[in-house]
């Protein structure tokens, strides 16, 4: 009769369980096709907006913005369904008001991206922001094939089908709300098994006992074996640090110093897209890519003159009249300081990885053309260099040296570790 009950009881409760964990499951899905729902049919989608969505893109937001790749700032893919729509109209509109505000989503983004400030967007109506929103709606519906291949989102944010961050929280929440019904469910299993067994006459006192103990928080902490476990956990995470730190010796990644000039790559390289050779000269020839000298600066800014305080220090360095177009002979030299730096016990030839191996400048140093302020992207430690010299390609195309190395070895694949690149002599004196 008592496993009877006892059978009935954990039926009861499971299947209580069972349908609340359903329910809630229910109610997160259908807030999350609702919400989505809502947001896309404020979005006009007919093709007049559309059309009218994608002038206004062109003229006032694909200098900065693409739908499905990041270029000054995020890419807009699905951005109407990462914050609500109205919040989309003032953030367009005005920016910095946003920023201001202290919304949290508007200064995250600020931060991420470099505190680009976009430009003031007041003269757009609702509609207006509306129809463009329409057209980033209609390019992320109808992507491109590269676009659609790729794995993740281009705000760098989403992958793949892109859940909204509000979604991903709302799961999560939706999961913690079911484990702890199961903490629930387990705590009323073991009471109604400690009830069943309690109702045994039969029963041994010593397992009577053993069942109606009481857990004694502090007897736990003050075992042997707690403490063991402390002092175990507390020396791991000692020695992980300490090891950590060591790895860090010497390792300058983030080093961003202040310049004496605010030059910008970001401006030059990025907006007006100056090629890299143009200043520094020795890139393609010599050990050194060279600090470009002030005479380079001026090839443009003769020519190019403004009010900024950063350009004026170019001519004070050079001593040079902007009004008379003459150099004086008071010359200063420009102090930059050294962002990259390598062990003195190291050798690196700039013309042998950018003209012989045809490595792009931001395989070592980042997105150079996206920096404001120059910092040292990589690690550039010798494990580092070491795997890139594993898992890069002979570029032997037009080098007949190369050429006959391949042809040596069969014509098959090379690698620069195939041609004695982890030689301690190629890098090392």
């Amino acid at each position: 009769m008592l496993n009877e009950q006892l059978n009935m009881s954990l039926k009861t409760y499971i299947t209580r369980f069972s349908l609340i964990a359903f329910l809630l499951v229910c109610i997160l899905s259908l807030g999350s096709m609702n919400s989505s729902a809502a947001q896309a049919s404020a979005v006009p989608t007919d093709e007049a907006a559309v059309a009218l969505g994608k002038t206004l893109f062109e003229n006032n937001c694909m200098q900065c913005h693409a739908v499905h790749e990041v270029v000054i700032g995020p890419a807009l893919k699905n951005v109407y369904d990462r914050r609500e729509i109205p919040w989309l109209i003032n953030f367009i509109k005005n920016s910095q008001k946003v920023i201001a505000s202290g919304d949290e989503y508007a200064v995250e983004l600020y931060e991420k991206y470099r505190k680009s400030i976009m430009p003031s967007h007041e003269f757009l109506t609702d509609d207006d922001v509306k129809n463009i929103l329409g057209y980033v709606k209609v390019q992320t519906d109808n992507p491109p094939v590269e676009a659609s291949a790729a794995v993740g989102g281009g705000d760098g944010t989403q992958a793949g089908g892109g859940i909204p961050q509000e979604y991903l929280y709302l799961i999560i929440g939706g999961f913690a709300v079911v484990l702890v019904l199961i903490l629930v469910v387990l705590s009323m299993i073991v009471t109604v098994m400690t009830k069943f067994v309690n109702s045994k006459e039969d029963l041994p006192e010593v397992d009577q006992e053993y069942v109606n103990q009481s857990f004694n928080v502090n007897k736990f902490v003050r075992s042997n074996g707690f403490l063991f476990f402390i002092i175990f956990l507390f020396t791991i995470v000692v020695a992980k640090n300490v090891v950590d730190g060591l790895y860090t010796v010497g390792v300058q990644q983030g080093y961003q110093p202040t310049q004496p000039i605010a030059f910008s790559h970001e401006i030059h390289a990025g907006q007006y897209e100056i090629e890299c050779q143009y200043c520094h000269t020795g890139v393609m020839i010599s050990k050194s890519a060279n600090i470009p000298s002030a005479n380079i600066c001026m090839n443009c800014h003769t020519r190019i003159k403004t009010d900024s305080k950063q350009i004026a220090k170019i001519y004070d360095a050079l001593d040079y009249d902007v009004k008379t177009g003459e150099y004086g002979t008071d010359i200063k030299p420009i102090e930059w300081v050294r962002v990259h730096n390598l062990p003195d016990l190291a050798y690196f030839n700039h013309s042998q990885h950018v003209n012989v191996g045809q490595i792009e400048c931001q395989t070592c140093h980042g997105p150079i053309e996206e920096m404001a302020v120059v910092k040292q992207w990589n690690t550039l430690t010798m494990g580092w260099c070491i795997n890139c010299h594993r898992e890069t390609k002979v570029q032997s195309k037009g080098n007949d040296y190369y050429n006959d190395l391949v042809k040596a070895h069969d014509g098959g694949e090379l690698k620069v570790v195939d041609i004695g690149g982890l030689e301690c002599s190629k890098c090392h004196y």
